[in-house]
């Protein structure tokens, strides 16, 4: 299939240069987020018929279903990088898999109003008036750089927000000459801060080549005295300070890319596709993650006015539900989720004054209900809508709008009803839809990962002999704690690939010794 005539034309008049491309599929979504040193060399590779053919099934479907493409040009790799991560994160293309978690680049950090201020480094920047640095995308250049600067600067790397004599007889960075011991007063304040402020400008690049040259003169030094092993630690410093200080944009605010949302315009067609008698302007989407049969777990993510409200999302263990029961773990959250808001709502309206009475009961039941939303959407099809319709009954909601949306032919399925809707793909009000469901979906994988790291963190496996960090998690998966580990069978655990009928007898010996 030939090139189409309009990308022809982009690809001529791309260029030579470092930056982020973006592709999108025929309605002009967003399918793919790159980057790319050379642009016009990176995005024709998707246009060539012969990759085409080489490409696994994954690139092949992504090369189909490109219609378009736009470019952003960049100053460095390290731009670009960034870059491609924000819009990543910020658009959720479908064929990107990586930076789609809440992962961040790491940043430095000093608190230059503390005592004795310290070099650290972070991923969340806070309004909590420290001086930030970066983001940084060679994370290891970075804390060899800061390793650099501490030593150079005799800068404390000891966690004690205020360290004093109690913290000194438990340190050794003084006797190594490694820090300058603020904290018994081997050196004033007013020095020690003169030395962090000169830590502070080179992060931000000031004199960035005197210290370099001077570096490079005593790596010389280093080399004419045959010291090659001094030479080469300064030559590794010299590198890592360079990634370090190269210069990188953010890119908070200063690029846009134009996008097939229209928020308001997919809420006034969501309501007219579902006979709602508004736009929905507060959504609640309810997911069930099922990743170990022992802990599962729920999500619930809330979208106002058709973007997602973080600090209203909420999630859940499933506590009454024994095994993977999907009807039943949605009734179950369902249930906990909107008898607490009706509680909420009660106690509200009994504080603004509102009483039970003949004369006020249609104010109160208004008030009541004023928190629930004007839609609720249960990733699934008639079995998990069924379940939590039923709850919601007995809640007394007994006409709350609500729907159930099934992934695999995007299908929306409505209370008592066996036939659904099919809304066409091309239509803003799927595409909200399916961003509110995959946004629950990802919550509630997110809670259940990290219980799973957390148990594995926490386990009595260990020091078990032959157990490592893969097959502690395998047991975990399938058992969900050590003390069900302990009761198993030898031909149990032996089930799990990679730990053999001896192996398991070492564990359960283990467990149980």
């Amino acid at each position: 299939m030939p090139t189409p005539t309009h990308i022809q034309e982009k690809l001529r008049e791309t260029p030579h240069k470092p930056g982020v491309y973006i592709h999108r599929d025929q309605t002009g979504g967003i399918i793919y987020v790159g980057k790319a040193r050379d642009l016009k060399k990176r995005v024709s590779q998707y246009f060539t018929q012969s990759r085409k053919m080489k490409a696994d099934r994954k690139t092949r479907a992504l090369m189909e279903t490109i219609a378009d493409f736009e470019y952003h040009i960049v100053k460095n790799e390290d731009e670009a990088l960034i870059l491609e991560a924000k819009f990543i994160k910020q658009y959720r293309p479908r064929y990107n898999v990586i930076f789609r978690d809440d992962k961040r680049f790491l940043l430095a950090k000093v608190k230059l109003d503390s005592p004795s201020p310290r070099l650290t480094t972070t991923r969340l920047k806070k309004a909590d008036g420290a001086k930030y640095f970066g983001p940084f995308v060679h994370s290891s250049a970075l804390f060899e750089t800061l390793g650099y600067l501490n030593d150079r600067f005799g800068l404390r790397t000891c966690s004690a927000a205020n360290p004093g004599e109690k913290e000194y007889k438990h340190c050794h960075a003084d006797v190594i000459k490694s820090c300058s011991a603020p904290c018994v007063g081997k050196i004033s304040p007013d020095q020690y801060q003169s030395q962090v402020m000169e830590a502070v400008a080179i992060l931000e690049g000031k004199g960035k080549r005197d210290v370099l040259s001077d570096l490079e003169e005593q790596m010389q030094s280093a080399s004419a005295e045959l010291d090659f092993e001094k030479a080469a630690k300064l030559r590794d410093v010299m590198e890592n300070l360079k990634k370090t200080l190269q210069p990188a944009r953010q890119f908070r605010k200063s690029i846009m890319v134009a996008s097939t949302v229209q928020p308001k315009d997919d809420l006034i067609e969501l309501g007219d596709f579902l006979g709602l008698p508004g736009p929905p302007r507060i959504m609640e989407c309810f997911d069930i993650s099922n990743v170990s049969s022992n802990h599962i777990v729920a999500s619930m993510v809330r979208f106002q006015d058709g973007s997602p409200d973080n600090n209203k999302y909420r999630r859940y263990r499933i506590k009454t539900v024994k095994g993977q029961d999907d009807f039943a773990s949605m009734a179950e959250v369902v249930r906990r989720r909107y008898s607490r808001l009706l509680q909420e709502g009660a106690k509200q309206a009994k504080e603004l004054g509102f009483e039970d009475s003949q004369e006020s009961v249609a104010d109160l039941s208004e008030r009541v209900k004023a928190n629930l939303p004007d839609l609720i959407i249960v990733d699934g099809g008639k079995g998990q809508l069924s379940s939590a319709v039923k709850e919601l009954r007995r809640l007394g909601l007994y006409d709350h709008p609500i729907i159930g949306l099934a992934k695999r032919e995007e299908e929306v399925f409505f209370p008592g009803e066996s036939d659904s809707l099919r809304i066409p793909h091309d239509k803003g009000a799927l595409k909200l839809l399916q961003r509110i469901r995959d946004e629950a979906h990802r919550f509630a994988n997110n809670y259940n990962e990290l219980l799973l790291r957390k148990r594995i963190k926490e386990s009595a496996l260990d020091d078990c002999p032959g157990v490592s960090p893969r097959k502690k998690e395998l047991l975990l998966q399938k058992f969900g704690s050590v003390a069900r580990v302990k009761t198993a069978s030898v031909e149990e655990i032996s089930a799990i690939k990679g730990i053999s009928e001896k192996g398991a007898g070492v564990i359960l010996e283990f467990l149980k010794g």
